[in-house]
């Protein structure tokens, strides 16, 4: 069997030309841009201020110690599943379940799951139950060391390059053994850092957990600063994103990775790539993933750099972070673009392989014999989903970053001061179309 694919529809999928797409994204996000210049003309985003209470029964509900004890519990015993299936399941992943699980419920299935409900495995991380449970076993002689100053989201940096490097580039990914070392390597690298730190290791140090805190801000549910369960607008939630060292490569690696996943589907890379040997293409698929990222990295930052100059003396430092939450619905957009195929298609084989795990010749589920349904999406669906995600993600990201700077600038530099912004985000919705459906 091949590694796991992103299948994505190509540019004969879309039910429009490819340069119409590109152009027509383009224009959907400067006609956002300037609907907002007139009629969107001071801060309306309250951050954790803003929502609607829920009813006090479904807040004592979700407070309930009891529920979070289970779903610790089941997110536990969930990791454990999945790691004993992979370590001891057949090596191969046309017929064990563990690498679908892996790459696609979880890591696709986390990012839905936080923008609907918010931080999710913060709540489930079965790292944190292990952690949690040594560290009380230990009645305090383990887990007070403080963070360094400056550590920020750095480890989770570090964290996330490692997985889109071994989803992206490494050649055997979907290898049940190599997700067996992956995730047992992961799991006691940041369980001894947290009897280090403490549980809060994991809020900054734990790739996943700071994915799906990052997209969960995008959630219709949160918490208002007085701890109250809110209904809000999810764009309230963006504006809550507190800036931290480390916050902006975190978003680059998202996006940079999406990239390039798309940039290895285009013709001139599988070409230039075709007769690579096998440690040449490791170092250039490597070298291709950190371009991508330090494009992302170095455009915004290249934009950060012109807005300050239009910003008042209280507000130069800092506008890098200032203005990354507008990053974060456009993560999401390229994510659900990245994505959306591959869960549908490939998801199905985490049930039908699930029927026989170890490959013992069961069939748990009575799904033995049958075959992902390709037909379940079309392919124009599936191209349409993309661009639609991509123009969605940045139009939210604009407004986000029109909000921000209707607070930060002066009125005379209000305009001119989002303009280096605008120009990266219109340049991501172009080069991400064209990516993503194009040949």
């Amino acid at each position: 069997m091949e590694p796991l694919a992103h299948g994505i529809g190509g540019r004969s999928d879309l039910p429009v030309p490819l340069w119409l797409a590109v152009y027509g994204g383009a224009v959907a996000v400067l006609v956002s841009f300037f609907a907002l210049l007139v009629f969107w003309t001071q801060p309306k985003l309250r951050g954790e201020r803003a929502g609607w209470p829920v009813p006090m029964g479904v807040q004592r509900v979700v407070d309930a110690a009891g529920g979070r004890v289970a779903l610790r519990v089941a997110g536990l015993v969930l990791a454990v599943a999945v790691v004993l299936t992979a370590w001891a399941g057949p090596d191969d992943p046309a017929r064990n379940p563990a690498p679908t699980w892996f790459y696609v419920w979880f890591w696709v299935g986390l990012a839905v799951l936080s923008v609907l409900f918010g931080p999710v495995w913060r709540v489930v991380n079965p790292l944190r139950t292990v952690t949690a449970a040594v560290l009380a076993a230990g009645r305090g002689r383990l887990g007070r060391r403080e963070l360094p100053e400056g550590t920020g989201y750095w480890p989770a940096v570090a964290s996330l390059f490692v997985f889109v490097w071994l989803e992206l580039v490494y050649d055997r990914a979907s290898e049940p053994s190599t997700v067996a070392l992956f995730l047992t390597g992961y799991a006691l690298v940041h369980v001894a850092a947290g009897l280090v730190y403490g549980e809060r290791w994991f809020d900054r140090g734990d790739g996943f957990e700071v994915y799906s805190t990052l997209f969960g801000h995008l959630s219709p549910l949160g918490r208002r600063e007085d701890g109250r369960v809110v209904l809000r607008n999810p764009l309230d939630g963006l504006a809550a994103l507190q800036p931290a060292p480390g916050l902006v490569a975190t978003v680059s690696v998202v996006l940079g990775s999406t990239a390039f996943d798309g940039l290895t589907r285009v013709r001139f890379w599988k070409d230039f790539t075709a007769y690579l040997d096998r440690p040449f293409y490791l170092l250039v698929g490597t070298a291709g993933l950190v371009i991508a990222i330090q494009f992302v990295l170095g455009t915004y930052t290249a934009a950060a750099i012109v807005m300050r100059r239009y910003a008042p003396e209280d507000a130069e430092d800092g506008i890098d972070v200032r203005f990354v939450h507008s990053l974060v619905p456009i993560a999401v957009g390229y994510t659900v673009a990245h994505y959306f195929s591959f869960a549908v298609f490939q998801g199905q084989a985490g049930y039908l392989l699930a029927t026989d795990p170890l490959g013992r010749g069961w069939d748990l589920l009575g799904a033995a014999g049958r075959g992902i349904d390709y037909t379940v999406v079309m392919p124009k669906t599936i191209a349409l989903v993309q661009v639609i995600a991509i123009v969605v993600g940045h139009v939210v990201g604009v407004v986000a970053a029109h909000d921000r700077a209707v607070g930060t600038f002066d009125r005379r530099d209000q305009q001119g001061g989002q303009y280096p912004l605008l120009g990266v985000m219109v340049g991501y919705t172009m080069g991400g179309i064209a990516l993503l459906v194009g040949t």
